[in-house]
């Protein structure tokens, strides 16, 4: 068991939920009640991030670059076939799951990552959790998975199962792993129509719920590795070229994805943990004051950047190599050219914003993090539904869908209203025009009032009167010229429009 200290509720939906849930508690059936308890485990817990996407993909490596610790296993082994949940706890370990539920622990490497064998019989395990004492966990459980479209069945079903694709899952697995209530997925250059699949299937705890703007994001991996004359518009800069594919991809993405995000996993990894030195930035700087005939040649391929005679150690080149390939090395020397006083310290950081980490964080916080109350909450109310169904029980299903539609009248409680319907729109359960359908998910895809409304930076009184009427518009548009499913939507955006007209008054 986890020895982290009991966290508080993610914020006042999930504490509305749980409340909710505790009260039917003592009303519904034992295995619905058990049930009920691993939904409010969970509804505790960090939010659980999923970080998921096709074999050689690079996800290991960027798990790495987020927790912040080279922990993750990069190179193919057993651990690499497996589900691994990064956690907090107050004592680096990492343990075995088995099937039955027993676990066993097992020593981290020499350099601090999980070994590459584990010494056991891998059919026989479920998953591994690692127990790490990195701050960044304390909100935020990350799931490093294996990828799709591996040779290895296995590690695909694991992958599966996580992402809800496959409805097999043992009880043991499910409850230890199933629990994934947000995706990063990571894709190279071309989007297959597997992935697109499994953003489709993703589930949110127990109850299988699309993929959207409110709990999907996605990044560009190995940016470094586009050809940038491939890409019109870029002027052969690799990472204009970048953006711009990943410009693309969001648009074949969206809506199941917030965004797609460029990254270069290897260079985030190594600025981010702890691969990077002093000794580091002195060799970067010998490089850079090589005459430029010399360094230009160097740069022209990695065998000749090891191989080429020049007054910086061969052995130093290819460690560098290895850990920043071609591209990092020369966004080094271009930072360094800059600045050429400038510190280790400062060079890491500015490598980092280079590598494109420093922006995944940012809409992590923005994605994930800053909407954890409401996609744990709705998660949760999913969860409970699921359950009341499955146990058969009619008076017992009525009764957790009255509780669960009492909750939903609040006005405080509206925000989970919002989460459903632009999930509906997201995943085109409810069609709507291309416009009203951008209104949803702008209503819904933020948590900061003017960003709702699609006015950033403007002043309250022009918000106010924008929101009242956009509120009387949806109404009317909830009355005429709308089919059933649209007009459920629309009394949803309606509302909340209203409420934010409310709180824009009062405040």
């Amino acid at each position: 068991m986890s020895t982290a200290p009991e966290q508080p509720w993610p914020g006042p939906l999930s504490a509305e939920v749980a409340r909710l849930c505790t009260g039917l508690q003592p009303q519904v059936s034992e295995g619905t009640a058990e049930g009920f308890a691993e939904v409010l485990h969970r509804l505790r817990a960090p939010l659980q991030v999923a970080v998921a996407g096709r074999i050689k993909s690079g996800k290991s490596t960027l798990v790495n670059a987020l927790i912040g610790r080279r922990v993750a296993p990069t190179d193919v082994g057993e651990c690499t076939r497996l589900v691994t949940r990064f956690q907090y706890g107050t004592v680096d370990r990492v343990e075995v799951v088995f099937h039955t539920g027993e676990r066993q622990a097992v020593p981290f490497e020499a350099d601090g990552g999980i070994p590459a064998e584990l010494g056991v019989d891998i059919s026989d395990v479920s998953h591994l959790e690692a127990y790490l004492t990195n701050a960044v966990l304390q909100d935020l459980t990350v799931i490093d998975t294996p990828g799709l479209g591996s040779l290895d069945s296995a590690s695909v079903a694991r992958t599966e199962e996580l992402l809800g694709t496959s409805d097999e899952l043992d009880p043991v697995s499910r409850n230890a792993v199933a629990g994934a209530e947000a995706v990063l997925y990571v894709v190279t250059q071309g989007v297959r129509a597997d992935d697109e699949q499994a953003l489709a299937s993703f589930t949110a705890a127990t109850a299988s719920r699309e993929a959207g703007p409110i709990n999907a994001l996605a990044v560009l991996n190995k940016a470094d590795t586009i050809e940038a004359d491939t890409v019109s518009g870029s002027d052969g800069r690799v990472w204009r070229a970048a953006e711009l594919l990943a410009g693309k991809q969001a648009e074949l993405l969206k809506p199941k994805v917030a965004d797609v995000l460029p990254v270069i996993g290897l260079l985030a990894e190594t600025v981010e943990s702890g691969g990077f030195t002093a000794e580091d930035a002195e060799a970067l700087r010998s490089l850079a004051g090589l005459d430029a005939e010399t360094r230009e040649t160097l740069l022209l391929s990695a065998d000749l950047f090891t191989s080429w005679e020049c007054p910086v150690p061969a052995g130093t080149r290819s460690s560098l190599l290895e850990r920043f390939d071609l591209y990092g090395v020369r966004c080094a020397l271009e930072v360094i050219d800059e600045s050429p006083e400038i510190t280790a310290g400062d060079l890491r950081r500015r490598l980092k914003e280079r590598s494109g980490l420093a922006e995944v964080l940012q809409r992590l916080r923005a994605v994930f993090r800053a909407r954890a109350d409401g996609i744990k909450a709705a998660a949760a109310l999913a969860s409970l539904t699921a359950l009341a169904h499955a146990s058969g029980d009619l008076g017992e299903r009525q009764q957790v869908h009255d509780a669960i539609e009492g909750l939903l009248t609040r006005p405080e409680a509206h925000q989970l209203r919002v989460l459903e319907a632009l999930t509906q729109v997201a995943a085109g359960a409810v069609e709507m025009p291309s416009d009203l359908a951008e209104e949803v998910l702008r209503v819904g895809g933020s948590t900061e009032l003017d960003e709702q409304l699609g006015l950033p930076g403007r002043q309250r009184k022009e918000l106010a009167d924008y929101a009242l009427e956009r509120a009387n518009w949806w109404r009317s548009f909830s009355s005429f010229g709308s089919t059933p499913a649209q007009a459920r939507v629309a009394h949803v955006v309606h509302r909340a429009y209203f409420l934010i007209w409310q709180q824009l008054r009062e405040g």
